[in-house]
């Protein structure tokens, strides 16, 4: 930690976050030998030391892993995707409160290492049916790259990190530097051979995923426990805990700041680009000011633009960087809410080994060029999971007491198959978020208002999601199939991005190619604001290959004495 006694202190590098792009930010900044500060809101954690729940038993904890009805009241965005083994690395919504003119669930961490330490670790790469969507669609604007620009960085990312996986050899699903995959179980077996026999243009394959099979230097391999939210002792799954912040540390040239709750960028207007950032002690209020050459934005998308639109001087009233007024405009989040499950009465004798901690993938096959007509534009994928009923699920059935029914309990029961879809989002300028006039929080910063919906192109998506995937399941000879729609809010997916979004017309765009702000030369912004369109891949790989690009960009242009 800095000296919180100096009221301002200078570096080569601000990097403001420290989940998976923030990361990897520092990590490439300090092994090209730039000093580098890493402010982080919340409190600092440590690889292994700081994950008390690593190992401990469904019965160890007071509530057998159930959220007790004062912390559903108070915290029920938390209380919906996290349990008492991992709601320390989640945000309480009573602490942290934002303002929703429609639903939109906004899942945070605030701690060193961000929501790397919780993320689902699904990583594919964007191809150019991607790229080049909205300039074919005409929807929105063009992307300033192709996947040319970002392949060689999705190696480089890849073989860093460690991703298992599987060559399918499809153009837009672009192959990997991937460790050997995991295997899919007898059902999921039985499931893509079936598609693979009805299904022209479509396949079922393992996740790809950043859970290591193979270990690398001081990491993994996975365990296969599925503990993977509490934080893994093992470095079995990517982390910046686990990988980007100790190679930073490596180097000698990294500083982390947490508490450090980060007010705005410093921009000088004789300059014509940014100085420093100033922040506000998370316990203490009190105000420091520390100055950088270069400063990269990883707060996440909402804080990330949050703290944008606060950054304002006579040049930028608006917001630093935002000439466009398209900063906080643009948001999107993947649904995820729509699928179709069923069981199956065969392999009887057939189980599994472990806790594998993915599941299988079947990839878009929608508007990709083969001739299928469908009424919404661009994709989704399928993902989910085949497994064995367990007792969990047999305890709502049966009835009884004592060994006889203790053994009907435990022994397993019929197959069973879940599918969800995974769904693009349109870029829709009226998604956005903006901050608050006259509401503020605890440190006396404007707090954040979000006014998001999916609109309908999301929901016919939806609707063929449904039919498609029970169709899918009935043609494999599945039983009792069901479709769903859980009609979850944006955010639920955890993918929200946008607001602050690439182009290459300063007059339509945030940032340029090169993740630059227009107007702002020595600022950059890599995580996942910066995207234009999303796809319907899990979005992270493609936010750490472009944070690694744009750190390379950066420190040649320092070189250059262009910044």
């Amino acid at each position: 930690m800095v000296n919180t006694f100096e009221k301002s202190v200078s570096y080569d590098a601000i990097v403001i976050g420290s989940g998976i792009t923030g990361g990897w930010a520092a990590k490439e900044l300090c092994e090209k030998g730039l000093k580098t500060l890493m402010l982080e809101r919340g409190r600092d954690v440590r690889h292994i030391k700081d994950y008390p729940t690593a190992n401990l038993n469904p019965w160890d904890f007071e509530y057998r892993l159930n959220n007790t009805n004062k912390e559903s009241t108070e915290n029920p965005i938390r209380s919906g995707t996290s349990d008492e083994s991992d709601r320390m690395f989640y945000v309480s919504d009573k602490e942290h409160p934002y303002i929703q003119h429609k639903p939109f669930n906004w899942i945070r961490g605030y701690q060193v290492g961000g929501k790397s330490l919780i993320w689902g670790r699904q990583c594919y790469r964007l191809s150019d049916l991607d790229f080049e969507a909205n300039i074919k669609d005409g929807v929105s604007i063009d992307w300033p790259i192709r996947y040319k620009d970002v392949s060689g960085w999705y190696d480089y990312v890849e073989r860093f990190i460690g991703v298992s996986g599987r060559h399918e050899n499809l153009p837009y699903l672009p192959d990997g530097c991937y460790q050997p995959p995991m295997e899919l179980n007898c059902i999921e077996k039985h499931l893509a051979a079936s598609i693979k026999k009805n299904e022209e243009h479509r396949l079922l394959t393992i996740a790809r995923v950043a859970n290591l099979t193979r270990g690398l230097t001081d990491r993994g391999p996975c365990q296969n426990r599925n503990l993977c939210t509490r934080g893994c002792p093992y470095g079995g799954y990517f982390s910046s805990n686990s990988a980007t912040i100790p190679a930073a540390a490596a180097t000698g040239n990294l500083t982390i700041r947490p508490f450090s709750v980060v007010k705005e960028i410093i921009y000088d207007e004789k300059l014509q680009k940014a100085t420093g950032v100033r922040i506000i002690d998370l316990n203490t209020l009190e105000e420091f000011e520390f100055n950088a050459r270069i400063i990269f934005v990883n707060a996440s998308t909402i804080n990330t633009t949050s703290i944008l639109l606060n950054s304002k001087s006579s040049r930028f009233p608006n917001g630093i960087g935002n000439d466009s007024e398209q900063l906080g405009h643009n948001l999107m989040d993947h649904h995820s809410s729509s699928g179709a499950s069923g069981t199956h009465e065969g392999f009887k004798d057939e189980y599994y080994k472990g806790r594998r901690p993915c599941g299988f993938l079947i990839p878009r096959f929608r508007n990709i060029g083969k001739g299928e007509k469908v009424d919404f534009l661009r994709g989704y994928n399928f993902q989910g999971r085949g497994e064995r009923e367990g007792w969990q699920e047999k305890k709502n059935n049966l009835k009884g007491f004592g060994a006889t029914f203790k053994d009907q309990l435990t022994k397993p029961g019929s197959w069973s198959v879940w599918m969800g879809g995974w769904g693009e989002c349109l870029p829709y300028f009226d998604n956005k978020i903006a901050l608050s006039e006259n509401k503020k929080d605890k440190w006396g910063l404007p707090l954040i208002e979000i006014d998001f919906s999916f609109r309908e192109n999301e929901h016919l998506m939806m609707k063929d999601i449904q039919n498609t995937g029970a169709i899918m399941l009935e043609k494999a000879g599945f039983k009792d199939v069901n479709t769903f729609s859980y009609n979850t809010p944006g955010g639920a997916t955890v993918h929200e991005m946008g607001t602050a979004r690439m182009g290459n017309d300063p007059k339509t765009s945030v940032l340029n190619k090169h993740n630059q702000i227009h107007a702002v030369r020595n600022v950059f912004v890599t995580d996942g604001s910066c995207m234009t369109s999303s796809a319907c891949q899990n979005p992270s790989l493609t936010y750490m290959a472009l944070t690694a690009r744009a750190c390379d960009y950066a420190v040649s242009e320092m070189k250059k004495g262009n910044i």
